[in-house]
């Protein structure tokens, strides 16, 4: 493996696109399947802070608008490494890549967490230590558009086959991480008994800068306004597209190929509709009134 402790050579490499290997259930890509065991005794300090989503609901974003936080707005603090290794992505793992539990015993305290896990692969102790967690929701139809299209670009996914088809995965569950539907509610659901800051995309949008100051005041910080602005500012998706330290483009090609799809694809609310035929998308409206029936939050497709 080279110094950058990134991918060896791919000749040598196994094929990345392995079927999803289910874990209680849940699909999940089959290395990070094969640190499922070791993550459980995974401990967490009671300052550690979890930003947890289902895929391509904001995460990198909302990883970059904590790392600012943490930094004070410095931007070569931020520039120190790209996102992966300076908000560890806890279950990751990937031959010849850098484990995320190995990332995180090298990042210093206080440290920030990423996740994709639904709560039954949650690691015990990040509950019993009560650590804060802030979870981004974003609406069902943009995050299935742009997961087809992730599942294109990033080679650890099995492939996707068509958009019919992957529609009809992501509506059963049968995509990596499960089911949208669970993920969001039963994070809403941990809001009673855990402290849990759930956000929205379509807010974070609309209005930045309120969302990050909800943010530092669920974190008990407190910065000055112009910093304040100077984040909203440098997390905007035109400025993430452009930062290499954001935007995944240091990941190998062998792993994440941007020429099929870039990792900052679009990063807009509505996109679907150039996706989804009119048709496709009143069969999963009606699915989607059926299995979020009952469901005391609304997500927006349209601002």
């Amino acid at each position: 493996s080279t110094s950058s402790g990134m991918a060896q050579n791919p000749s040598n490499m196994e094929p990345l696109r392995k079927p999803l290997v289910p874990v209680k259930g849940i699909p999940l890509i089959k290395y990070f399947a094969e640190t499922m065991e070791q993550l459980q005794n995974f401990t967490a300090w009671p300052d550690d802070v979890l930003i947890s989503t289902y895929p391509k609901s904001g995460t990198t974003w909302m990883s970059e608008i904590m790392d600012m936080i943490y930094q004070g707005g410095k931007l070569d603090k931020c520039g120190r490494a790209p996102v992966y290794a300076r908000i560890p992505f806890l279950e990751f793992s990937c031959p010849g890549v850098p484990p995320g539990l190995e990332t995180l015993k090298e990042t210093p305290a206080p440290r920030i967490i990423k996740t994709h896990l639904p709560l039954s692969l949650l690691p015990q102790s990040l509950l019993d230590q009560k650590i804060k967690v802030i979870y981004v929701a974003r609406n069902a139809k943009d995050v299935v558009v742009s997961y087809y299209n992730f599942y294109k670009m990033a080679k650890l996914h099995p492939d996707p086959g068509t958009w019919e088809s992957f529609l009809e995965n992501f509506m059963d569950g049968k995509v990596s991480y499960g089911s949208w539907y669970q993920h969001v509610k039963e994070w809403w659901e941990l809001r009673r008994t855990h402290p849990v800051l759930y956000l929205f995309y379509e807010d974070m949008k609309e209005n930045p800068k309120r969302e990050i100051k909800k943010i530092l005041e669920f974190l008990g910080r407190s910065l000055p306004e112009e910093t304040v602005d100077l984040i909203v500012h440098h997390t905007s998706f035109k400025k993430m597209k452009e930062n290499p330290m954001a935007n995944y483009t240091t990941i190998p090609t062998e792993v994440m190929d941007h020429t099929i799809s870039p990792f900052m694809r679009k990063g807009t609310i509505g996109d679907w509709k150039n996706t989804f035929t009119v048709a496709q998308s009143e069969h999963f409206d009606a699915h989607y009134a059926k299995i979020m029936t009952g469901c005391d939050f609304t997500f927006r497709c349209q601002i």
